[in-house]
């Protein structure tokens, strides 16, 4: 139950009430009429601004509406005080028993606490990764993949049909420049005597650009494949030479990418993420797909041959102006028109883009979720331009931009250098610390932060490790769970036996702090799914681990407290309840990151 949904019901229930005693006018809008948590928790459990934004329509006195509505929000048995506050806030106090049936509520559901029918279904496509497939992925990729995964996750407890999907950049200079490179290696793989200089020099930007080892895999493969076949032999001198270019860039392409999105795959597997479609952009140009959308451009008038203003910061000398295919983008919010043509007649990587978003609309995706890298942040308007174009204004996307990971080793940063070879993988990361590790801390700051990971301090056994101090609540708790095992049978403190205990011994203030917290949770889910910031969960997860924390201190303070006192079988069962329910939201939220919650600590 999201407390505040049910209690935003029934006050429409009462304004219904009041209208129909003639309190109220008739056709009164009460949208704007909520129900939240107070900024200050002193000042209640729950507050509704209602009186102040409905006063006004219905003539009256903010504080006097006010006074009407905390006498009816009075009557009902789970509100025990209303009290009016400011300019016509009421602030109300819950009663104790509505907070224990909370914890009945969530030890009944288990770890399925906080899923939500908000969604109702709808779908939702989620892009994230989405790397060039030119090599493994390194740890800034981590941050993109697992922030794009724990929101699709997240969506999916809050209701939604989610795709997880990587759109593959096999189209492009880039991967031509992957395709020189392997072909480099199977070069030397068969043997071939070529300076690496001299061959550079053929290459696009007379630059050998990819040289890392895991190029000579590619190599390899081509030979298992195609043997000598893509290259040439000097019968005479027995020198190997390169054949033209159209005989074999095709080919070696088509395998490196192979191989690639292979590592790729690998990578994200061991990083638990698992993208169900992964689109071409060759295969999307290929059929067509960029003629299609720009087409629909064309018949709605919204493209047009024209020439760009010189871009910010360049001399008029330095400009060329010549006409280009542009799309209208400043009529749907961007700063100028975009190019769809570059020079040479091919489509610009943009109208590829709006061709891949246009697939996913047809695809039956009105709202779409694309999770880039920050250096992708001047791109933005244009892509949301273009969706709103392209669907006619049903669609909508929403851009998550990851700043970028700082990665150090005890204080140190770690230097990484993708196309010479040299930098630390993904998976050279997750083997040293551990996936669950990565995931968690990757989602402990707001995406567009920039992240400091530090490889010894993550895996340090303080509060100042929020994965640690997580995962410690819910080892603390199975550990105490274990032993209550001494004291009871293994039914007696099973989660379907604790769910029809008696709480009412659970009256510390803490201890009932502790559950209306928990009880937030399905809030929280929902909050964080509308914002598209799965972050949150993990500043709640942190939130909710320190008031555990704080009440096993305070058992250590005052033996009364404790959670098992086994003289007194009917409190320590109501306790065993109560931290039952603070692990199971625990694994519920760690779910939602692809974490699994640890038994004991090592």
């Amino acid at each position: 139950m999201n407390i505040f949904r049910y209690f935003r019901a029934k006050l429409a229930d009462v304004l219904s009430e009041m209208t129909a005693a003639g309190e109220l006018p008739e056709g009164l809008n009460t949208d704007r009429a909520g129900v939240e948590p107070p900024r200050d928790p002193s000042h209640g459990d729950i507050t509704t601004n209602a009186a102040m934004v409905l006063a006004k329509a219905a003539g009256m006195k903010p504080r006097d509406l006010a006074q009407l509505l905390a006498a009816r929000l009075l009557a009902f048995d789970e509100v025990e005080t209303a009290e009016i506050a400011g300019p016509g806030f009421i602030n109300m106090r819950l009663a104790d028993e509505f907070w224990r049936d909370r914890l009945t509520e969530i030890l009944k559901a288990g770890t399925a606490y906080g899923d939500s029918a908000l969604g109702g279904g709808a779908k939702v496509n989620v892009e994230y990764v989405s790397a060039n497939p030119t090599g493994p992925l390194h740890v800034g990729h981590a941050r993109g993949a697992v922030v794009g995964d724990a929101l699709a996750s997240l969506l999916e407890k809050a209701g939604y049909d989610v795709t997880r999907e990587y759109y593959v950049n096999d189209a492009g200079a880039q991967v031509d420049a992957l395709a020189w490179s392997a072909y480099f290696r199977y070069l030397r793989a068969l043997g071939a005597e070529i300076d690496e200089t001299e061959f550079a020099k053929l290459c696009p930007g007379g630059e050998l650009q990819y040289r890392g080892e895991y190029l000579k895999g590619v190599g390899k493969a081509l030979i298992e494949e195609y043997g000598d076949k893509l290259a040439d032999r000097d019968e005479v001198h027995g020198e190997w030479t390169i054949r033209s270019v159209e005989d074999w860039l095709p080919t070696v392409r088509a395998v490196a990418i192979d191989r690639m999105m292979d590592l790729v795959r690998q990578d994200l597997a061991v990083l638990g993420v698992e993208q169900k479609v992964f689109t071409s952009e060759r295969e999307l140009v290929e059929r067509g797909g960029v003629d299609e959308a720009l087409d629909l451009f064309a018949e709605r008038g919204l493209s047009y041959t024209g020439v760009l203003d010189p871009p910010k910061g360049k001399k008029p000398d330095d400009w060329e102006p010549r006409p280009q295919l542009l799309f209208k983008a400043s009529e749907f919010g961007d700063d100028v028109d975009r190019p769809l043509k570059k020079s040479d007649g091919s489509w610009t990587y943009f109208a590829t883009d709006v061709a891949n978003h246009w697939d996913k609309y047809r695809r039956g995706f009105s709202s779409m979720i694309n999770v880039w890298g920050a250096d992708h942040g001047g791109y933005v308007k244009r892509m949301q331009a273009a969706v709103k174009a392209v669907t006619a204004g049903e669609g909508e996307l929403d851009v998550k931009l990851c700043q970028m990971v700082n990665l150090m080793d005890g204080g140190k940063p770690v230097k990484m250098s993708k196309r010479a070879g040299k930098f630390v993988t993904l998976r050279d990361v997750v083997d040293e610390v551990g996936k669950d590790v990565v995931r968690f801390i990757m989602l402990t700051r707001k995406n567009d932060a920039h992240l400091d990971f530090d490889m010894q301090k993550v895996t340090e056994q303080s509060r100042d490790n929020p994965v640690f101090y997580v995962q410690y609540a819910h080892a603390r708790i199975r550990s105490v769970m274990r032993k209550a095992q001494e004291l009871f049978d293994a039914g007696a403190i099973a989660p379907e036996t604790l769910a029809k205990a008696n709480l009412d011994d659970l009256t510390d203030t803490d201890e009932l702090a502790l559950i209306r917290n928990m009880a937030s949770w399905p809030r929280t889910v929902e909050s964080a799914a509308e914002a598209h910031e799965a972050h949150r969960i993990a500043y709640y997860l942190y939130d909710l681990a320190s008031q555990f924390h704080a009440l096993w201190n305070k058992g250590n303070e005052d033996a009364s407290l404790r959670f098992l006192i086994p003289e007194q079988n009917e409190l320590t069962i109501a306790r065993l309840a109560m931290i039952q329910g603070v692990a199971f939201v625990i694994a519920s939220g760690l779910k939602v990151f692809g974490v699994t919650p640890v038994e004991e600590m090592r």
